[in-house]
């Protein structure tokens, strides 16, 4: 199962900082994601980078394995 990392706004709207899914791709992931945590969750994801094994994965299509770590990572501001 891939192992998934969530950050910031990320984290608490998903209520956890990881979880692990079984999925085959990164709209899978999405979409389970989605079903999982609700609309303000979508709402957060939807804005979100998302890194597998830290290369960002903008293609629905790239393909997760159960060794794979998805990190969740929201917009950070700074100065």
């Amino acid at each position: 199962m891939a192992g998934i990392r969530f950050f910031a706004a990320a984290a608490e709207a998903a209520g956890t900082e990881s979880t692990t899914v079984d999925v085959s791709s990164v709209g899978d992931l999405r979409a389970l994601l989605t079903e999982r945590h609700g609309v303000e969750f979508a709402r957060i994801l939807s804005r979100c980078s998302l890194l597998v094994n830290g290369t960002r994965a903008a293609d629905d299509a790239v393909p997760l394995a159960g060794t794979d770590t998805v990190d969740v990572l929201p917009p950070f501001a700074g100065g």
